[in-house]
């Protein structure tokens, strides 16, 4: 019996352990996904989600329903290391796991900064660790009355595409609480901090200038050419809010800005466990892969998603990628159990992206807005973009909506 082990249930892996399910691997292997969560997020909806569009079923995966479907053996732990040299995947709780083949899908982290203490920070990823701050911060709001007399303050770090999203869905998701409580909405602020001058950092300078305007017309605070280089405990007394444990936000600038919750949205990073596994990595952690999504170092190793870069073709770290390498996995897969030659998989130079840039209940629906970007070409806002959004979205997601026998 030989064993083919999935590390992570990323967007790649999703897809690969569905395809597996229809086409199932010979008798003769045995399929292991290791995962530390049940249920996985699809990035394409997640901002929806933060702004209270989405419930939590409609933008996550469930990983135990499509093990099972895939006829996997699924362990719930973390992976913490390999051992190359005998094939083995450690991990946090569970004995060493043996593979023949190995798959890793586990997603990136932001890059924090020395002086950022973890407890003053909430970074984005991993996303269902930052969905657990994100949730006891709503059940505070929702429980505990907001005092009047100071403005709630969010500072996000990041003005990259997901820290544009994030601010929007962050802003009218409280301002709703606001208004469920008789509150003028005028009590939140939202702080974006980035070190570049524009907004959208890989994307053309037209983009960044209209998703400028967008947030500033949403009354969004954007701090540019602002490197945040320590956050730590405010010393200002809170004392007619209980619900405020404030952090102090100190730029390289000498702009300093007490905030009651800090968002980490900076560029990504790999978990240090990559980089001290052996494996070929660059100079972020990630595993260097072939066009066949082999890693570079070890043949019977893949990889997928943020967690890989591609040495011939490099791209943004973009679930849209991941998403088109689940297919190309999946029969790459098929392909090395079986003892077939593999094939390569070119991702394409240019991709759309639609982005979210109104968020709405599903009775307003005129709210809801997007942005579309192709190359240098960038439409919008619009709420038919948005519908062209939701309906790929959806689509998506529908793929896993497949019953379990």
């Amino acid at each position: 019996m030989k064993n083919l082990v999935l590390i992570g249930g990323g967007h790649s892996h999703a897809i690969t352990l569905r395809r597996l399910g229809m086409q199932p691997l010979t008798a003769d292997i045995r399929l292991t996904l290791i995962t530390n969560v049940i249920d996985t997020p699809y990035s394409g909806m997640l901002p929806a989600y933060i702004g209270g569009y989405y419930n939590f079923q409609e933008c996550h995966i469930n990983l135990t329903n499509l093990a099972k479907f895939a006829q996997a053996d699924l362990v719930l732990d973390e992976a913490i290391n390999l051992d190359l040299a005998n094939k083995q995947v450690r991990c946090q709780k569970h004995a060493p796991i043996d593979f023949d083949w190995l798959s890793i899908d586990i997603g990136s982290t932001p890059a924090a900064i020395a002086n950022a203490d973890q407890q003053h920070i909430i970074p984005i990823k991993p996303v269902p660790n930052f969905l657990k701050h994100w949730h006891q911060f709503l059940t505070e709001l929702e429980t505990s009355p907001i005092p009047r007399g100071q403005p709630l303050r969010i500072g996000i770090i990041g003005g990259g595409a997901g820290g544009v999203e994030l601010s929007l869905a962050v802003k009218i998701r409280i301002e709703a609480i606001l208004r469920s409580q008789e509150l003028p909405v005028s009590m939140i602020e939202i702080h974006l901090f980035h070190r570049q001058s524009m907004l959208m950092t890989g994307y053309p300078s037209n983009v960044g200038k209209k998703m400028e305007r967008i947030l500033k017309q949403q009354g969004i605070y954007i701090h540019l050419c602002e490197t945040v280089n320590k956050v730590e405990s405010s010393q200002i007394q809170q004392i007619t809010n209980s619900l405020l444990d404030s952090k102090l936000i100190i730029c390289e600038s000498g702009l300093s800005l007490v905030c009651d919750r800090v968002f980490w949205v900076t560029s990504a990073i790999a978990p240090n466990w990559i980089r001290d596994s052996g494996l070929a990595t660059d100079q972020k952690g990630f595993i260097l892969i072939n066009d066949k999504l082999q890693s570079i170092s070890n043949p019977s190793v893949f990889a997928t998603g943020d967690i890989a870069t591609n040495v011939s073709h490099p791209r943004p770290k973009a679930g849209v990628f991941a998403v088109r390498q689940g297919e190309p996995l999946f029969h790459n897969l098929q392909r090395i159990t079986s003892q077939q030659p593999l094939r390569s998989f070119y991702p394409q130079k240019r991709y759309l992206s639609l982005i979210g840039v109104g968020y709405g209940t599903q009775s307003n629906r005129k709210k809801l807005q997007a942005i579309a970007v192709w190359d240098w070409l960038c439409i919008g806002s619009s709420n038919l973009l948005w519908r062209w959004k939701e309906y790929i979205d959806r689509k998506f997601m529908q793929l896993f909506e497949r019953k379990v026998p």
